[in-house]
């Protein structure tokens, strides 16, 4: 005989994996649920100046202050994702590392983005051995700044903004799939254009 185990709806909603891509609806108990995208209203378009920040970062070398306006000069590339060491942002940062020369090259500095600690993102980036700085947002301000905020939910959601020399977006992806590969073949490809400029 078989138990009907019975759970409350936040339990199930907590439990439901976080990081992968939010693309697509679906469903839980017959119920539709609206896919966690992002929020739209404040998305720098492309050929706007990119919303400058400063944050403090994390790498395997310890915690730094990060500005964007001080990178003004290089090609930067700012990946929002929803959460450390879970599965569908550990595949994304471990593409970036093992990548990373095929999808940024030399002179491209590369910021992911959460709402994790600093400290979690130190222990992460020396554990996974990132060869880029993650930046500490744990009050979503910079998400908010590029309409990276899932709605509803507190956490950054996947985009990814490329930025050029003058600090200009250059490319912008709200719905950047960590699965898959032409997510990556079209921001490598944008990577090399914005170096072109």
């Amino acid at each position: 005989m078989f138990r009907i185990m019975k759970f409350p709806v936040a339990a199930m909603l907590l439990a439901a994996p976080i990081c992968l891509a939010q693309a697509q609806t679906t469903s839980m108990g017959g119920m539709k649920m609206a896919p966690a995208t992002a929020e739209m209203s404040t998305v720098p378009d492309v050929g706007a100046m990119a919303p400058d920040f400063t944050a403090q970062g994390a790498s395997m070398s310890g915690t730094h202050e990060v500005s964007l306006k001080a990178l003004r000069g290089q090609v930067v590339v700012l990946a929002f994702y929803p959460l450390d060491r879970s599965s569908g942002c550990t595949h994304e940062m471990e593409k970036f590392r093992d990548e990373f020369s095929t999808i940024f090259g030399s002179g491209t500095t590369v910021l992911p983005i959460s709402e994790d600690s600093v400290a979690s993102h130190v222990g992460w980036a020396r554990d996974a051995k990132f060869p880029f700085t993650l930046v500490s947002d744990t009050k979503g301000e910079i998400a908010g700044q590029y309409g990276s905020m899932m709605t509803g939910r507190p956490y950054a959601s996947r985009t990814v903004f490329v930025i050029g020399k003058d600090g200009k977006v250059t490319y912008r992806n709200m719905k950047f799939g960590a699965l898959d590969q032409h997510a990556y073949d079209d921001l490598s490809a944008a990577v090399a254009k914005a170096k072109a400029e």
